[in-house]
């Protein structure tokens, strides 16, 4: 009985290193001001048993000044953990064809079933646009503390890259990372498409996710908005 507790314990743990707070799209880029983004999602994996295992999230941001672009993230795994988090990204340097530099400081709270305690967030982001044969292109780089009292420090490196061509699909690809002390590198990596009509402000974003913490490939669904 306290095997089985310690190994709950334990995989609860982990999944909760892959569900710490990490945007989904670009850091290095600030909104204009006045303009928000919008992001709501699902992601679903099926266990052994027959059920299926879920988390949502929610993440916006909006362009408060120039260069000072504030939100929120949260994410719930079936309302036995996640977290909330509020945020200000601010530029740090910018190199012209070379790319972008661009700081993000972060607080708020995590939970594990009815326990609360606070967390803290500071990330580094890198960014680049770039031409390709297929279109305009971006990838960023995001470099991550995170601090949860009461549980550990987090050392997370995120890889997030796409087109955005003037086209209805377009291919996007996300690799997490996150590691902790006298734990193993944890990952989970999500190819996915991005489904955007001419001139709307709307898209859909389908694709499917791996991690090693489970055995299923998971399917996530997200509707991105811009305001």
């Amino acid at each position: 009985m306290l095997g089985d507790s310690a190994r709950m314990c334990r995989i609860v743990l982990l999944l909760s290193f892959l569900l710490a707070a990490a945007p989904a799209w670009p850091g290095a880029w600030l909104r204009e001001k006045g303009s928000a983004f919008t992001a709501t999602s699902v992601t679903a994996f099926k266990d052994p048993d027959g059920t299926y295992d879920y988390k949502t999230g929610l993440y916006a941001e909006f362009g408060y000044r120039p260069k000072l672009t504030i939100g929120l993230d949260i994410e719930e795994n079936r309302d036995l953990y996640g977290h909330a988090l509020l945020f200000a990204r601010f530029p740090v340097a910018e190199f012209d064809k070379w790319g972008r530099f661009a700081a993000e400081l972060g607080a708020g709270a995590h939970h594990r079933y009815r326990d609360a305690w606070a967390m803290y967030k500071l990330t580094l982001s890198y960014g680049k646009g770039f031409r390709t044969g297929w279109g305009n292109s971006w990838v960023a780089i995001d470099t991550a503390l995170e601090y949860r009292t009461h549980d550990v420090l987090l050392r997370k490196i995120d890889v997030t890259a796409g087109l955005s061509g003037d086209r209805l699909l377009n291919p996007l690809i996300q690799i997490e990372t996150a590691f902790a002390p006298d734990h193993s590198l944890y990952w989970r990596a999500r190819p996915s498409v991005m489904i955007r009509t001419k001139n709307s402000s709307t898209t859909w974003v389908l694709g499917v996710e791996r991690n090693n913490t489970q055995n299923d490939t998971g399917l996530k669904l997200a509707i991105w908005n811009e305001f």
